[in-house]
Order: C-alpha cells, then sequence, then structure tokens
C-alpha cells in the first residue's frame, strides 16, 4: 500500500483547516452519529457558554473536556446527544448593549426613543437579541475550529431559524421560558416563593440589587477612607461613643450604635471629653485580621492572619496610637474606667447628621420605606433622630475591626436592617436606584455615594460639628459588580425570593438541615448533592456544595433589569400582598384580560408580556406582571428540562435524563451553575439529580501564573491562538510575541493539565508540548511512511507472527497493550489527564527515544543487502510500529482530533474507516503482553542510564568508545519483593548486545559482589534535612557514621531505613558519593553499581574520530536540506593524522552511515555540491557531497 510522503517540517494549523473541510466534505460527523444510533446512550449536558464575545482560551478548556469524553464514549460504541447551548439573558449582555449604544446609565435605556419607555425598552432588548445571535454564530465557528463536535448551526437558513427551532439550545428561547415558570409555578404551589423588603448589594450603574450567588464574584482589594466618629451621648456630659466607619456615607442615615455585651469599654479620657472603646481593641495590632470579607480568595483563620494590604498605602496603627496623636505633644489620653457592655444598652446619643429632613421622617425615609415599616407592625411610630440608642449586636460585633461599637443603618446594611427590625430602630434609605443620594440629604442630595467628593462632603460636616475624631487610609476586601466592576453600595429594596428554609447546622463537618412549616428546599437539595459524584476529589467538591447550601441565604431571583426571564409573577395592583405564579404560556393565555393579543407572537420578554393582565379570582381586581426579570442562573440551571423537552416530549426527557457528564470550571460554579441545576432539578424531579458525574476545572492564567486581563496585555482570544498568532505583555510590559499553536496543541494542553490546579498558558508551554509530544510523534511517522516509501512496506501483507519478532518489538506492542488499558480507564473515569502523562511518557520515552531510536539502522538497511530473515526482521520492525501509530492514532484522537485524523489517513488500509473518529476505540490484547520483558527493559535501561551518568561524570561523550562497562546487581528489593539484582543479571544477559550498542563499550561483564564492592562509597549527613532530628546529639551522630564501614552503610541504605544513635534514618537523610578504582568511573542507584573503563587505546580513539565524522556529515546533510532516502557522493579531507588515519581505517563504516554510494578522494565540483568546514577535536575536517540521482 503506498503512502504519501510526509515532510518532517509541519504547520499544525493548516493541517487541521484542512482536516475541518475533510470531515465537512465527507459528513464525518453525521456518519458517527449514524454508526451510535440505537447504541446503549451516554448522556452529557452542555453548559452554556454567553454568547456576548469572542471565545478566549480559557473557554477553550472546557469545551475541549467536553469534546474529548463526548468522541471517546461515541468510539466506545455509545448514542449521544450533540447539543451545544448558548446563555443569553442577563446583565453580561446588558452591559455590552448598553457600550455599543453609547448609553451611561440604566435610565438612558428607558429613552432609547424619547418619552416612549416601552419602544425603548423594546428596542434596547431586541438590540440584546441582536448580539447573541451574532456572538452566537462567531463561538460557533470558532468552536467548530477547536474540533468540537456538535449539531452546529452552519448556514445562514438555520439563523434564520427561531432560537427554539436551532439545533443549539439557547436560554432566550420560549421552551426555556417557560420551562422556568413551571419550576417556579412549582415553588409558589409549595409555598416557597415570597417578596422581601431587604438590603441588598446593589450596583448603581446597573440599577440592579446583587444575588448572594453574583457577589462573591467581585471582591477586589481596595483603598476606602475611613473616619472615627463621636456620638456625644445624652444626659453624659462631654462624654462620647467612638464608632468608626469605612463608608462614611452611611453616617447621614445612622440610627444606632452596637455593641457586645459581654466585652469589657473602656472609658478614655482625652482633653475634658470621655471616649468609650471596646478594651480589646485599643491597643490591638490592626495588621492582623482577614481584612473584611470576601471571595473565593477569603483569607480564613481568624485574627492572626497577615492582613491583605496595598502597598502603597501606609499600615494601620493602633486606636491609641490615634488618641495620642489627638492629645499632641505635651498632652496624653487617661483610662479612668471600665464599663461592661450590657451597662451600655439603652444609652442615648445625639447622631451625626440629625438635622437632615431624612432623619426627622416617621417611620423612616423615604416615604415608601416609611409606608412598608409602618404597615409590619414591627417599628414604633418615632423618626430615626429621636431614636438613637445603644443596642446589642451581640457576637457580631467584636473587638478585632473597628472600636467594638458599631455604627448601625437600617437602611444601608443588611445586620443593621436585622438590628432595625429587632430593636425598632426605622430605616433610613439614603440611595436611590442610580446610586446617588435622593431628596431629603441636604447638600449631598444628588451626589453618588462612591464617589470620593461625597465622603470630602461628609468630612466636611463632621468637622465643622466637632464629630470627627481622626480618619484614616483603610485597605479591605470590598464587592463590586461582577459584570461592570463598579463598586457596590447597601440598598434598602424589594426583590423576589425562593424560601431555602432554616439555614443548615454543621456538626462534626456534617450538616443537617432543619425544617419549617415550609419543609427545607436546601435539605431536599442537599439529599441531591449526595447522590453525585464530584471530580476531582481533591477539590473536596461534594463538601463546597452543602457547605454553600448550609449558610447561603434564601434565594433571590428578581432582577430590576429588562432583557432576561420575565417572571411570571402577577400581582393584585390594589392589594400588592397578594400574587400568582404564572406556570406556562397555556395558562397564561387562558388566564390573561388584558393586553394578550398586543403580547401574542412575541417571546416571552419584556415589554410586551408587561401587557398582560389576569384577574384575581379571590378579589376580583386586576392582577399585573410585576417589572423585574429573573436571576439568569435560572435559565442555565432549567437546561437539564427545557433541552430535554421535558414540558412537550417526557419520553424523550425519561431517556436522557439525568446526565452522565457535566463540565465546567469549578470556581464560583457551586454557587452558581452547579449549584442551580440542582436546585431545579430537586424540585423538578422530586429529588433525582440532573447528572451523576460533574468534573470541575480550574482558571487559564497566562505562563507567569497571572490572572488574564485584557488591560494588563496577557490575555489572549481563541482564534489568536489557534490560527492568527499575535503579541502579548510580560509582567514587566514588554512585547511578547506568540505564534498560532493550533487547535490539537492547546486541547493537549487542556489535557494533560491537572483539572485541580489552574492552568499556566502561552507561548512557553505551548513550545514545550510541541516539542516533547507533537513534534516527536510527529517525526516518528514521518520517518516511518518515508522509510515505508522507500521499501514498499505494505501493511496489508501477512505479519510476522508477533512471537517471532526481536523482543524490543515484544517490548514495545507489550507496553502498547498497557496503555490501552490506562487509556480506556482514564477516559471511563474522566481522569484524562492521566492517559495524556502516560501517552507522553509512552511517545517521548518508550517509542522515539527508545524503539525508533534503537531500530533506525534496522529500518535504514538495504532489502538488497537481507536475506530472507533479515527481510522477515525488518518488517517486523515495520509492522510494530504500524501497529503502534494506528493504534495512537485511535487512542489520542478524542484529545487531539487533527493530528491523529492526518496520521489516520495516511496510515489506514483500505478497508478500514475512512476516519478515525469512525473507529472502535481499541481493547488490549492481553495475548501481547509480557510482563516479565517489560521488567527487563526496565533493567535494562537502568544500567544503560548509570552507564551514561558515568561517562557524563568521566566527560566522554557517547560516541567515543570505550573498553568495557562492569555491573553489578542491586541488592534491593522491588514492591513486590523480588530482587532489583535479578533483573539486572537478566537485562546484562538477555541485552547484552544492546548495552554495547548504547553505551558504545566493547564488553560488558556481570561483578559478583562477594569478592567485594565494585565501587567504595563516602556517606555524610545532610544536616539541613536530619539535623534537627538529633538535637544535642548532632556531633555523637557525626562521630558514630565515620567509624562505619562507609560502604556497607551505603548498601545498607540502598536497603531500607537505618538507625544511628537511636534515631532511623533512610537516604534522604544522607549525601552519599560513590567512586570507582582508577581508570574507571562509576556511579550507582538503588544498589545497582556500574563502572566504565575511562583508558581510551589509539584503535578506539580512531573509532571515536569516525562516529564524529558521521555526526558532522550528517548536519551537512541537513543543512543540504537532503531527503532522509537520498543517496550521495562524498569526499571527505583532513590534515591532522590521527583524523586522516580514521577516515582511511574506516571509510566503509562512514560511507554506510550516511548513505554515501560514491566515496570521491578528489574534492567535488559543481553548483549541485554542498560544502562545510568543520572541527574535530580542534582539528579541520572538510566535507563535501551531492545528491546521486539514480
Amino acid at each position: 500500500m503506498p503512502f504519501e510522503k510526509v515532510e518532517s517540517a509541519v504547520d499544525f494549523p493548516s493541517l487541521e483547516r484542512m482536516i475541518l473541510q475533510f470531515w465537512d466534505d465527507n459528513k464525518i460527523f453525521d456518519k458517527r452519529k449514524a454508526l451510535n444510533a440505537g447504541k446503549p446512550k451516554w448522556s452529557f449536558l452542555d453548559g452554556p457558554i454567553t454568547a456576548n464575545n469572542p471565545m478566549g482560551v480559557h473557554h477553550a478548556w472546557g469545551r475541549t473536556y467536553k469534546d474529548l469524553y463526548n468522541r471517546y464514549f461515541a468510539m466506545a460504541g455509545h448514542e449521544l446527544r450533540y447539543q451545544n447551548g448558548f446563555d443569553c439573558q442577563g446583565l453580561w449582555v446588558e452591559v455590552e448593549v448598553e457600550k455599543s449604544l453609547g448609553l451611561k446609565s440604566k435610565r438612558d435605556i428607558e429613552n432609547l426613543v424619547p418619552g416612549n419607555p416601552e419602544a425603548s425598552i423594546d428596542k434596547f432588548v431586541q438590540a440584546c437579541k441582536d448580539r447573541v445571535n451574532e456572538f452566537a454564530r462567531v463561538q460557533t465557528n470558532q468552536s467548530i475550529r477547536l474540533g468540537y463536535w456538535m449539531d452546529w448551526d452552519r448556514t445562514d437558513a438555520d439563523w434564520a431559524k427561531t432560537p427554539d427551532e436551532r439545533k443549539s439550545y439557547f436560554t432566550m428561547s420560549e421552551e426555556n421560558n417557560y420551562t422556568i415558570w413551571s419550576f417556579l409555578k412549582k415553588c409558589f404551589c409549595k409555598g416557597l416563593i415570597g417578596r422581601g423588603y431587604d438590603v441588598m448589594p446593589w450596583c448603581g450603574r446597573c440599577g440592579v440589587g446583587i444575588s448572594e450567588q453574583e457577589m462573591k464574584e467581585g471582591y477586589k482589594l481596595v483603598e476606602h477612607r475611613a473616619c472615627f466618629v463621636k456620638f456625644p451621648l445624652k444626659g453624659r456630659e462631654k462624654e462620647n461613643l467612638l464608632v468608626w466607619t469605612t463608608t462614611p456615607w452611611t453616617l447621614t442615615s445612622n440610627v444606632g450604635a452596637a455593641i457586645n455585651p459581654e466585652l469589657t469599654y473602656l472609658k478614655i479620657k482625652l482633653k475634658g471629653e470621655i471616649y468609650y472603646v471596646a478594651k480589646g481593641a485599643f491597643k490591638l495590632n490592626r495588621m492582623e485580621g482577614s481584612g473584611g470579607e470576601g471571595g473565593d480568595d477569603e483569607e480564613e483563620g481568624g485574627s492572626k492572619k497577615t492582613r491583605p494590604w496595598l502597598k502603597e498605602v501606609p499600615n494601620l496603627v493602633t486606636i491609641e496610637q490615634h488618641f495620642k496623636v489627638k492629645a499632641g505633644k505635651g498632652d496624653s489620653y487617661e483610662i479612668v474606667g471600665e464599663v461592661k457592655g450590657n451597662d451600655l444598652l439603652g444609652w442615648e446619643y445625639v447622631g451625626p447628621f440629625d438635622d437632615l429632613p431624612a432623619q426627622n421622617h416617621e417611620y423612616g425615609y423615604p416615604e415608601e420605606v416609611a409606608k412598608i415599616t409602618k404597615q409590619s407592625g414591627k417599628w414604633p411610630q418615632v423618626t430615626a433622630a429621636h431614636a438613637h440608642r445603644v443596642v446589642s449586636g451581640g457576637k457580631d460585633v467584636t473587638e478585632t475591626e473597628g472600636t467594638g461599637i458599631v455604627h448601625t443603618a437600617p437602611g444601608c446594611g443588611a445586620i443593621d436592617y436585622q438590628w432595625g427590625k429587632e430593636n425598632g430602630l426605622p430605616p433610613v434609605a439614603p440611595i436611590g436606584d442610580d446610586g446617588v443620594f435622593v431628596p431629603g440629604f441636604g447638600a449631598l442630595t444628588g451626589k453618588n455615594a462612591v464617589d470620593p467628593t461625597t465622603a470630602d462632603a461628609v468630612f466636611e460636616q463632621l468637622k465643622a460639628n466637632d464629630r470627627l475624631f481622626a480618619t484614616e487610609r483603610y485597605v479591605h476586601r470590598y464587592p463590586h459588580c461582577w459584570r461592570c466592576k463598579t463598586e457596590l453600595l447597601y440598598r434598602l429594596v424589594d426583590e423576589w425570593f425562593i424560601n431555602m428554609g432554616p439555614k443548615g447546622e454543621r456538626v462534626n463537618d456534617e450538616w443537617t438541615y432543619p425544617r419549617d412549616d415550609k419543609g427545607s428546599f436546601r435539605g431536599d437539595i442537599a439529599d441531591v448533592v449526595r447522590q453525585v459524584k464530584f471530580l476531582p476529589e481533591s477539590i473536596g467538591g461534594q463538601k463546597r456544595e452543602l457547605d454553600w447550601l448550609g449558610n447561603m441565604g434564601d434565594w433571590m431571583i428578581s432582577k430590576k433589569r429588562y432583557w432576561g426571564l420575565a417572571l411570571p409573577i402577577w400581582v393584585d395592583e390594589n392589594d400588592p400582598t397578594q400574587f400568582e405564579v404564572i406556570g406556562s404560556y397555556q395558562e397564561l393565555k387562558e388566564r390573561a384580560v388584558e393586553g394578550w393579543a398586543e403580547f401574542e407572537g412575541h417571546t416571552p420578554h419584556r415589554p410586551w408580556i408587561d401587557r398582560v393582565k389576569i384577574r384575581n379570582a379571590k378579589t376580583g381586581n386586576l392582577m399585573s406582571r410585576v417589572p423585574d426579570v429573573g436571576n439568569p442562573w435560572l435559565d442555565a440551571g432549567i437546561v437539564g428540562f427545557s433541552t430535554l423537552k421535558y414540558n412537550t416530549d417526557r419520553a424523550y426527557w425519561d431517556k436522557w435524563y439525568p446526565a452522565d457528564f457535566i463540565t465546567e470550571s469549578f470556581p464560583g460554579q457551586f454557587r452558581n451553575w452547579f449549584y442551580a441545576l440542582l436546585a431545579l432539578s430537586t424540585m423538578m424531579s422530586d429529588g433525582k439529580p440532573p447528572f451523576k458525574t460533574l468534573l470541575g476545572h480550574g482558571n487559564v492564567r497566562d505562563q507567569y501564573g497571572h490572572e488574564m486581563h485584557k488591560t494588563a496585555g496577557n490575555s489572549i482570544e481563541f482564534i489568536a491562538a489557534a490560527d492568527r498568532g499575535g503579541a502579548l505583555k510580560d509582567p514587566k510590559g514588554n512585547a511578547l510575541p506568540f505564534q498560532a499553536i493550533g487547535a490539537d496543541v492547546m486541547r493537549w494542553l487542556y489535557a494533560r493539565q491537572s483539572p485541580a490546579a489552574n492552568l499556566n498558558f502561552g507561548p512557553e508551554p505551548a513550545a514545550e508540548v510541541r516539542s516533547r509530544v507533537f513534534f516527536k510523534l510527529w517525526n516518528t511517522y514521518s520517518m516511518f511512511c518515508n522509510y515505508a516509501i522507500g521499501d514498499g512496506f505494505d501493511p496489508a501483507a501477512p505479519h510476522v507472527p508477533v512471537a517471532e519478532r526481536q523482543d524490543i518489538d515484544r517490548w514495545l506492542l507489550s507496553n502498547l497493550q498497557l496503555l490501552v488499558k490506562d487509556a480506556r480507564a482514564a477516559y471511563s473515569a474522566y481522569d484524562v489527564m492521566t492517559f495524556a502523562l502516560k501517552a507522553e511518557e509512552f511517545i517521548e520515552g518508550d517509542l522515539s527515544n527508545w524503539y525508533v531510536r534503537r531500530n533506525k539502522d534496522r529500518l535504514h538497511s538495504k532489502n538488497a543487502d537481507l536475506d530472507a530473515a533479515g527481510l522477515k526482521d525488518k518488517s517486523a520492525a515495520y509492522q510494530t510500529l504500524y501497529t503502534t501509530l494506528t493504534t495512537l492514532c485511535k487512542l489520542m484522537a478524542p484529545c487531539v482530533p487533527f493530528i491523529t485524523e492526518v496520521m489516520w489517513k495516511n496510515l489506514r488500509l483500505p478497508t478500514d474507516p475512512e476516519s478515525v473518529h469512525l473507529s472502535d476505540f481499541p481493547v488490549a490484547e492481553d495475548a501481547l503482553g509480557d510482563a516479565a520483558l517489560s521488567e527487563d527493559m526496565r533493567a535494562v535501561q537502568r544500567v544503560i542510564s548509570l552507564g551514561l551518568a558515568a561517562r557524563q561524570q568521566a566527560k566522554l561523550n557517547v560516541r567515543q568508545p570505550l573498553a568495557e562497562l562492569v555491573v553489578s546487581p542491586s541488592p534491593v528489593k522491588d514492591k513486590t519483593g523480588a530482587l532489583l539484582g535479578d533483573a539486572d543479571k537478566r537485562a546484562v544477559e538477555r541485552f547484552r548486545d544492546l548495552i554495547l550498542d548504547e553505551l558504545n563499550v566493547k564488553s560488558v561483564r556481570l561483578h559478583d559482589p562477594a569478592v567485594g564492592a565494585l565501587l567504595t562509597a563516602s556517606v555524610q549527613l545532610n544536616k539541613k534535612v536530619a539535623g534537627s532530628k538529633f538535637g544535642s546529639k548532632l556531633k555523637e551522630a557525626e562521630e558514630t557514621l565515620a567509624k562505619q564501614d562507609q560502604t556497607e552503610f551505603a548498601s545498607r541504605l540502598d536497603r531500607g531505613p537505618v538507625e544511628l544513635v537511636g534515631v532511623s534514618l533512610d537516604k534522604t537523610d544522607f549525601n552519599i558519593a560513590f567512586a570507582a578504582s582508577a581508570g574507571w568511573a562509576g556511579v550507582a542507584d538503588r544498589g545497582t553499581q556500574v563502572a566504565i573503563s575511562t583508558t581510551i587505546t589509539e584503535a578506539l580513539k580512531l573509532e571515536g574520530l569516525a562516529r564524529d565524522v558521521v555526526r558532522q556529515v550528517q548536519s551537512a546533510r541537513k543543512d543540504a536540506k537532503l531527503d532522509l532516502l537520498d543517496k550521495i557522493a562524498l569526499h571527505l579531507s583532513a590534515d591532522a593524522p590521527d583524523l586522516a588515519k580514521a577516515l582511511t581505517e574506516h571509510r566503509q563504516t562512514i560511507t554506510t552511515a550516511v548513505q554515501a554510494t560514491q566515496w570521491s578522494d578528489v574534492p567535488l565540483s559543481g553548483a549541485d555540491v554542498h560544502t562545510a568546514t568543520v572541527k574535530i577535536d580542534g582539528q579541520p575536517l572538510v566535507i563535501a557531497l551531492r545528491v546521486v540521482r539514480a
């Protein structure tokens, strides 16, 4: 069978584009699906990628996992669903659309069509749909370029269809949205849906509340200006509470001061005034601690941790130091007493901004807040200014942050609001949805709360009223909008929630979930979590999920935005306490009494859904839909139902639910997509998990380990890495160019990476993988094909029985079967890293550096010079390589589908599938396994490695022949109890010729340890490692060791731990050096000792020079860009006597090695002659060669 010639130089991206065309032209994907139809199913659920921007290389990690496991299970004989998903709705899209339309705020959206909010929303929502469609198409093409096999929408006709009609699923589809309605209806029927009035994290720029899940995504280490403020106590002349805050703007809304009744408070006199401060806080080193709450990288362990800090900000000083500064020179503070926190409760004080209208409005401020507060019956009829008093914050008030007295603003903080409800402190809510002070706050009205000038204004007023004690620069982790990166505020708002039930209780690291009258939704979810396998096990995925469930609050499902799920909640227009949840399109149609005609024909999005009204069956009043849209994690959480046609084809859902496998990047997803899937499935399927196995993986960093950011110049777009190349910046800002690496190299980087760790991606890691894996494999494939062409090898011809092949052939095939077993086990266990690393070892070690290198001469031999036995042996080598390469194609095809397809197309028999991806995944042939042979080969490789080390010790390169190698077998036992020395002996006897050739020695023999040690040892304590184990006995240990027979002591260490002055030690506790007798060099490892003769006779020297000549001629062939099989005419000349003599005596060896069919004693001439002058042992050698044409 003729092979096509393979060039050693290869452009992987170009080959990949060629293969993409081959797959399309021959409908390979469709054929794979047809092959597997009706076979045992394997169900995969795609976590949707947000269709908002082009893919980056970080997207390719998860998509590589998805594709390679899909490909494996397809090759292993399973029927699959191939449905990609696009996440479409939510703030991430809205923010980008706002940028593209030049909008600066949420209010601009409702004025896109001036004076017409409804038309403006319609225009904005359509722009969001358009952006999703645009980038879904971009990401589709990029995913195809990655080699990701899915049922893709490829044509204009595909993209002209509605999202519900396309092959990929879109979370903006009607099916997806209405299936979420089904979920919310179930929650409503169980009494779990409700409106909550609470203080929430809020983005003023986006005008939206941030859920607990989302807030964790946006913590940053930032600097704020904090202040210490005096709260004068009523009825206690010149006595003050001293409070501290990092958000000065909230002082406008102060209502209370929270203390811990269990703490002791100092009474400190300074300049005639008294200040109350928690005793433990006064002299506390404030640079210890966590630096505030934060995201996933939050410090743990409490107050003894070093506080994260910014270098440009001075360290915090103690509160005591602030008092000293305030006192000034010549004065000081005085501690005049102590008081228990419990005794402070109820003390009244004067607030810092009591003159504001907002502070003097009954039941709180503004009016809508006061109305709700009054209706609740939980607050007295009092203004904030008249409610100022000391209340208990319990253990939430500590001495490790601030003064131990917490400024409490119920309208500006979640825990503050809780304290306010418990103590009748009316909430003052100063901020509108744009983050700006509302009317009623004097000169601050209209100012943005996070603008630095706002803090300036607050400080100025505090100074004017003699309330400002001190200010400082303070660094802490503070939440920012996960999407637009704006600093968050805490704002009193009404949102819609799913009641999760009481928080969990953890005892001995095990969670239990108390139940109230509505049960425990979180507890039901936890039961589902425990049915799922979380991988990799090392990251503790199940524990992370259970921890999140145990601690999370009620699930906020509403967003006061525009582009997203229209929450199907209709509220009574006359009684807002009454509401209903609509569960389907059909139910809404049946219940609609207004607006249906305007809505029908539109997708269930704003603004058209807002027109539909229903009637309250209890009151007869009209009910309108709340304007909120849904939390986007509902969109992705429902896909286990919407994509499987839960509402429209239950048999289809039954077939494919649950998924066998999902995978996504794990940071954050335990509280986002993983959680959403688990929560929605718990409700929808009565406790059946949505997936069986979850594989999480880390994040992609740049090659220096830094987070990738466009602004830092270190982020890499997928298409740049695959095809275009580009330029990055290193950490110092220097240009860092990189070439396109193609999809396969990228995919292999991900396949070989531990999913538990972050991956450093960049030019250097890519170059290493190309060199160690791809070039090694390609060079082997190229050599095989080109040699096979020259020799007319036909893989379809009868094979030489494996039993009749050389040991090295059988060894390679035996190791190949082990790799097949490892591959099946790894892929099946979702552990591709294990396979990838073993494949690298096999390609680089077994195949390229050992088998191919050992057999080049065997394959290179001329057929005409071989007898029947020689031809049979050569065929056996070809057949061994052919089997290995074709098997590797199948094993690696799921990971690197392009290079394996290129190789397969050239290697396959006419009877083989036209694509490697139409092949069955290999099954190990146990008959080819030979454990004893593998053990002996490992032993000989160990001996050869030691021999090479001995050569290196003597500074003698391998081209210089030496007289003898002596091997002393190891007395050490392996894990099975077998002596390594037995394998050493067999290796020397069985592979004598191989040792001679590899080490370029004339003879090898075994040493009998009974006659004495081959090498002498010198053993010293490694004090850095073992010194601390001895304490005061170190000198005694050294003296005892010096008295030992060093060689015998080293031998004992090889066999296991030894005892020295009562301390057990192993080899790592010592520095051991070995020495051979004069004229020899020796090394040892695990008890095996080798010594190599270093005496060089004249004959050995001439042979070494001849080998150097061969190397230089081969280099000249390469420089002349000769083909591997080209024959040459050769002229060599040298003036140095030794070198000239080597040319004469070893002419035949040289000509054979360099494929010279003509030797010329006179210089060659002509335009086709390539010449070079090189030096060997410092002496010049002239080389002239040209190709001899047949």
